[in-house]
Parts: structure tokens; sequence; C-alpha cells
């Protein structure tokens, strides 16, 4: 490496993205030589759903917060190019690092492309195959832009070469599970979540849903007491309520069935102690499939695609959309059926995810291939 430190730019605006800056953050500290700094978005601006995520993971401080807040897809991507083009003006880095889908990564990634500094996109190679996703656009075009791409699994691997990105990828495992082991024993001891919101000792399933798809006010509505149906006098539903499906409830948040229980958003020590804990999880969230995979907890996942394709091959995770007959055999399924998590179904999590060491192994290309690139220059 050059005689004096480069520094790589990680780019965060949303909660999964801030766990899996976790173990990178961790992994950089580790090497040592290199400047690492953090540039938070604002996208996701809430204490809740922020800066709280920061102190829980132990992450360094964002040197930068954007602030930018939420707004339409093409103003909010617009506003934070604008901020991310005058931020790299300024830093000229050595690289940087994206995580994953968000509008926070197609951002960066148009700035730092447009002004020739390197992009390392972190979770790589994912495909619903569903344009109808905004989140679809974004990780297609950050994958075909970007000049290193760090693919979880071998299918993300399968995809980005039929894509004919091979030459730039790297199998590096998930960075998301190197934070769930990294995470969860924390959690057991320090959480009071299962105390403080009396689930201890009983039956009871978690509960989120957030995508634009499942909340329209009509079908948020009708997903919901579908729900308390199923779950009846067997099981509470815990539901964590995101700022936008709150937005959207409005007055009808009081009024929903006695089987769902509307909490605030859970910290993320908290999320993972009830997910642990949980009989099944009910959800519309990308990583929240993989979390409660890495924690043996069934998953429901009510969308008609998942990028995470491995846990429905599994047998751990189940697509219903919002078909309520789909749902209630999913339900009936992982409550009264036999548990999932087999030996065999623990193997192929390990083949597919990875053990722990995902952050190494893509700390240890990346500033090899930094190295590289200074060498070059």
């Amino acid at each position: 490496m050059s005689s004096t430190s480069p520094e790589i730019l990680s780019v965060v605006g949303a909660r999964p993205q801030f766990v899996k800056l976790s173990p990178i953050a961790r992994a950089l500290d580790r090497v040592g030589g290199v400047s690492h700094r953090v540039v938070h978005t604002g996208q996701h601006y809430d204490e809740r759903m922020s800066s709280v995520f920061f102190d829980q993971l132990r992450l360094p401080p964002p040197e930068i917060n954007l602030g930018v807040g939420s707004a339409a897809h093409g103003a909010q991507t617009a506003a934070m190019l604008a901020a991310l083009e005058e931020c790299l003006l300024q830093r000229r880095p050595a690289a940087v690092v994206v995580y994953g889908d968000t509008n926070s990564t197609l951002a960066a990634m148009l700035a730092a492309t447009k002004l020739h500094v390197p992009v390392a996109h972190v979770e790589s190679g994912l495909r619903s195959f569903d344009r109808a996703m905004p989140e679809e656009i974004n990780r297609v075009a950050t994958d075909h832009c970007s000049d290193r791409l760090y693919a979880p699994t071998p299918l993300a691997m399968d995809n980005l070469r039929h894509e004919n990105l091979a030459s730039r990828a790297v199998l590096s495992g998930d960075v998301m599970r190197d934070a769930v082991l990294t995470h969860h024993e924390t959690a057991a001891v320090s959480s009071r979540a299962l105390e403080e919101l009396e689930l201890g000792g009983s039956d009871f399933a978690l509960l989120t849903l957030h995508r634009p798809a499942n909340t329209t006010r009509e079908a948020l509505v009708a997903l919901l007491h579908g729900l308390a149906e199923l779950a009846g006098e067997r099981f509470r539903l815990l539901f964590p309520v995101h700022p936008r499906t709150l937005a959207v409830l409005g007055d009808e948040l009081g009024a929903l069935p006695g089987a769902i229980r509307p909490v605030e958003p859970l910290s993320y020590l908290d999320l993972l102690r009830v997910l642990g804990e949980a009989r099944l999880v009910v959800t519309d969230s990308g990583g929240l499939q993989k979390e409660a995979a890495f924690l043996r907890t069934p998953c429901i996942t009510v969308r008609e695609e998942t990028e995470w394709v491995e846990t429905v091959d599994m047998g751990v995770n189940r697509l219903v959309g919002r078909d309520r007959h789909r749902l209630r055999a999913a339900f009936e399924r992982y409550v009264g059926g036999p548990d999932p998590f087999t030996d065999e179904v623990s193997r192929e999590m390990d083949r597919h995810y990875g053990t722990g060491e995902a952050a190494r192994v893509l700390c240890d290309d990346l500033l090899a291939w930094i190295d590289e690139g200074d060498r070059r220059v």
C-alpha cells in the first residue's frame, strides 16, 4: 500500500446498511493503515431508525451527515447526488463503498462514478427480477457501474456471471451474518425488550410491514385484520410500526384487533432479542428474512418475490404475497409443523452465507484492490 493512508468513504443511509457497515468498520480498524470515514445521507433520519443503531453497533460516528430526509425518489436521490458530489470533490477518497439497494447507494454510485472515484458495492448480485421495485433498479444500476462487486452468496455470484460482471466480482459471504453472530449474544445479555414488553414465556410472532405495495391504507388494514384472525387466541403479534406505516394507519392504529400489539420501532439489539425468541416472523423486509434465518426463526414474507431465494429453497421462509390462503397455509405449517431448521439446513446456511468471516474476506480484498489501483496510477 502507498506510504500515505488511503481514505475510504462508506456511504450509508438506512438501517440495514448500518448493520452491514458494522463488521466492515471493525475489520478495517483491525487491519489499520487506512482512513475510514462514514457519510450518512440522512435517508433514515428518525432517532429510532438511525443514530441508536450507531450507538448499539459501536460504529464510528458519521463524519458527515447530509440530512437529506424523506422525499419522493427523484427529489431524494437528486439531493443526495448534489451533496455527495460536493463531498467527494473536497475529499477525493481512494474508494467509495456502498451498501445495498437504496437511493443512498444509487446516489453515491452516480456521484463517485462521474468523478472517476472507484466504487465498491457490498451485497452485489441480488436480484428479485421485479423491475417494479425501486430497489431492483438501484441494485442493477449500481452493479453495472461499480468497479468492485462483493457477492454475499453463490447465487448472487451466478447472477453477476450471467450479466457478464464476474471479472469485477468476489464471493465474500454475507456481512449481515457476521453482524448477527457478533451481536446476538450481546443482545441476549443487554436487551430488556422481552421483559419490558412482557413477552417472556408467551407465544408471539414478530410482524413488520413497510413496503409501498403493502402500505396503501386498504391493503394494510386488510392484511392486519387477516393476520389477527389467523393469530386468534394463540398468538400475540408484536408490531413495531415503521414511520411510513404509522403515517398510513393514522387513527386506525388505535382500532387494530387485540391480537396485534403496535409498538415503536425496536433498536437493533432489542430486535435481535425479540426475533430470536419469536415463534415466527411475518415481514416484507429484505434483511429481516435473513436475520430470522440466522436466528432459527421461521419467516413468512408478504411479497411475491425475494432476493434471498436460498431461504425459501431451504424451507425456512415462505413467500405468500397478500394471498390469504397461502398466508394461512404458511402460518399453520410453521406453527403446527416440525422445526424447519434441521442439521442439513444449518449446513446449507453456512454454505450459502458463510460462517462469519465475510467482513475479513471483503476488507482484505478491498485493500489489495485499492493498493493495485495505486500502483497502476
